[in-house]
Formats: C-alpha cells, structure tokens, sequence
C-alpha cells in the first residue's frame, strides 16, 4: 500500500487494543489506539476508518457513532460487539454503521472486513476485475461479466443482446475499459435515436455542402473512434439500406463520408447491443443475414433481471446508498417476487421513488408502488416457492456459522458467496426477527 490507512481503534480493554493493533499494524494499517469514544472523535477528521467497541465507559461506541455520523458522515465506522450486543448493532447500521463483527474477534475476518469497506482490497480477483458501481453477486452475472473480460483483451466484434433496461451498455463500457483501448474515450450512438436521413451522416460524417444546412465538414462516429472503441447501441434499427456501408467499414475500415469524394481509414473497435432478435429480423428480410455474421463474432446476451432475481437486494442497497436508506425485509420479499419487465433500470427507477417518499431511513412496502403490491397469482405461487428457498438459505446460512465458530468470512467461502451478501442477509434476518 503506498498509503497506509490510519485505523482508529477503541476499547475500553487495553490488552485488547493491543491486540488489535498488533494486527492492523501487521496488515500494512496505522492503527491509532484509544480507551474511549471520546477519545476517538479526537481522531475523526484524520483517520480512515474507525473501529468501535459497543459498550465504553465515559463514551459507548454508539454514542460515538452518532456524533461522528453528525461531524464526519463520510468516516466508515465498524462496530466490536459481545453476542448480546448484536440487536445493539443492528440499530447502529440504522444510524450509519457499515458492518459489525463479533467478540471474540477473528482477525484475519477483521482485516478482510476493513479491506473491503474501505476498497483496499476485494474478496476474489473477479471481483476485483468489477466496476464500482457494478453489482453482479449472482452466477447468471458473473458469467456475462466473465465473457467480457475475455473478449476485452482481443480486438473481436461484440454483439450484447438482452431487453432494454438489462445492462447492455454497462457491459459495452466494462469491454472497453477493459480493453487496451481504454485510454480513449468510448464513442457511442443510439442507431433508434435518428431520423432514417441522418444516420449516415452521424456515423461517417460529411462534407461542406453535402446536403442543405451542412455549412462545414463534420467528423462523423466512425471518425471520432479510430483508435478506440465505437459503441453501436440499438444496432438491430440500422435502415436496411445503410447495412452494407456498415458491412464495408467492419470488413475493411473503410468508408466514405457523405458528399466526400475519397475513403478514409480508420482502426476502430466495433461493440454492438440490440433488444431485437437479430436471427428473426434476418428471417423477415429486415436486417442483413452478412451484417448479423459480422456483427455476431462474440455474442454475449444479458439475462433479465426476473432470470437472476438473487441480485435484487444487493442492487437495491447500491441504489439506495446514495439516498442513506434501506430496504423492509417485507419490501424486499416485493421486488422478488416481482416480474420487472423494465429490468434493472424499472428497478432504480422505482427505488429512488420510493426513497423520495419514505420518511424514514427504511423503505416499507407502502411507498412502493400498488402495482408491486398487488400479487398476482403467479407471483404468489412463485413467492411460495421463494419462501420456501429462502428458510432453506437461511438454514444453510447459520449452520455454515456454526460449523465455522461464527466465522463470516469462513462461513461465505463454505456457502460459495461474498461476505457482504452474508452480511446483508443476517441484517435482514435481525430485523425480520426484531419485527
């Protein structure tokens, strides 16, 4: 680490500090050892990250925490508590805490938890390979993002195919910043976004005078990549008649721009998404059976989100971090169960609603909206069904801790999923059962 993050740890048990910063010292942190909460806040505004014991003298951990939270809101605070404690530290993730760990503590677990909250490191090297703002904890997910990986590193046409709403553009820049063409920025356009008359134009630009209105030349999409990589978003809305220009450019890096009298030559990457069905659309006569080939070299289709329905929670905390709240277990049981036509974005969509008109700093089944309230019998049927797989899960969850001495890390490795998940789950459990 070319900066050592300094770690302020307190606890009223000074063998215990001492052990703690042992630890930390020994993973590359700077701890900073206080008796007290009091004593920490001192520390609030150089440190970068706290870690709190529940119960102090003088000043709790919790008490700490709301102070802090005041203060400093962007300072991380993980919480030490007793197994007593724990309902305790399920209220302070209410009031801003980002995780606990239970006495006696697991060091290698406490490492593993401040790496992860502050960033400094991640649970696999896929994961790591992830954008930030990318959640894909699910197999459907990470299959797709392993696809892109592999493709990022050659200089083959993608095609991404999946509903709109589902990701494709996220997996388009995921391609490209992969890529070694990533010091360039990625070039886009919408082929469903413009008239049939000025597509052209946008993608190989034109000459002064070409048509009326065109007063000077103008680089077009195709231009403005070379080098890099063009994203062709909608490219199943291509006119029938500007696809063998396309062809042409693709199979030779050729094109002409209109009204120019000479080709130019460019080096671009081409990565393509569609919500159609290409092999129908070359069936009807309305796309290219040549184009489709072409275009077709790596194709990757994006599941619904419907497909992967155990990515909900953890997209769902991502969208509404920003906002400072939290899903209702009963909220929660909602979304799954529900169809999302309109995929990740209908999602979002919907959770920032409901954070706007939650009063709270959880989001309860009230503010979401009636068509999610209202079942139908499908849905139930598939709720059932989902009911009956989530007491499985959470029976397979409290064994795995309890073969592991309560070892979350340990637990989510026998498990097969992240840490955080686990850690998520077992809030939503505290708060089913508080509730």
């Amino acid at each position: 680490m070319r900066h050592r993050p300094v770690i302020v740890v307190a606890d009223d048990e000074s063998a215990q500090r001492r052990l703690l910063g042992d630890a930390l010292e020994h993973a590359g942190f700077k701890p900073v050892l206080c008796a007290d909460g009091a004593e920490a806040l001192e520390h609030a505004g150089t440190c970068d990250l706290m870690l709190l014991d529940v119960r102090m003298p003088n000043m709790s951990g919790l008490e700490a925490l709301a102070q802090l939270h005041e203060a400093h809101p962007d300072v991380p605070v993980i919480l030490l508590t007793a197994y007593i404690d724990v309902r305790d530290a399920v209220a302070a993730m209410k009031m801003g805490a980002r995780d606990y760990i239970e006495k006696p503590v697991d060091l290698d677990e406490l490492v593993t938890v401040i790496e992860d909250t502050l960033g400094i490191s991640v649970e696999s090297e896929e994961a790591e390979s992830l954008p930030k703002d990318v959640v894909a904890q699910s197999e459907a997910m990470r299959i797709v993002f392993r696809q892109a990986r592999k493709v990022a590193a050659t200089e083959a046409t993608v095609l991404v195919m999946g509903e709109s709403g589902a990701g494709k553009e996220i997996i388009a820049r995921y391609i490209h910043e992969s890529s070694g063409r990533a010091d360039k920025a990625l070039v886009t356009l919408d082929c469903s976004a413009l008239p049939e008359n000025l597509i052209e134009a946008e993608l190989f630009g034109h000459e002064r005078g070409a048509y009326t209105g065109a007063d000077t030349a103008r680089e077009g999409r195709f231009a403005q990549a070379d080098g890099a990589t063009l994203f062709l978003d909608e490219v199943g809305e291509m006119p029938l008649a500007l696809q063998p220009k396309l062809l042409r450019v693709l199979e030779s890096g050729a094109f002409r721009p209109v009204g120019g009298q000479r080709d130019k030559q460019v080096n671009v990457r081409v990565i393509a998404a569609t919500n159609r069905d290409i092999e129908e659309e070359v069936k009807a006569g309305t796309f290219r059976e040549d184009l489709f080939y072409r275009l077709n070299v790596f194709p990757i289709t994006v599941p619904l989100l419907r497909e992967h329905p155990e990515d909900i929670p953890a997209l769902a905390a991502h969208f509404l971090k920003p906002h400072r709240k939290q899903l209702a277990p009963a909220a929660e049981r909602l979304l799954i169960a529900h169809d999302w036509p309109g995929n990740v974005r209908e999602l979002r969509n919907v959770l920032e609603r409901a954070a706007i008109l939650a009063d709270g700093a959880r989001i309860l089944p009230e503010v979401l909206p009636p068509t999610l309230r209202t079942v139908s019998p499908k849905a139930k049927r598939n709720s059932v069904l989902i009911g009956d797989m989530a007491a499985i899960e959470r029976q397979a969850i409290f064994e795995a801790l309890e073969k592991t001495g309560n070892n979350k890390t340990q637990a989510a490795k026998l498990l097969g999923i992240s840490r955080r998940s686990l850690i998520y789950k077992l809030r939503a459990y505290a708060e089913d059962d508080d509730a």
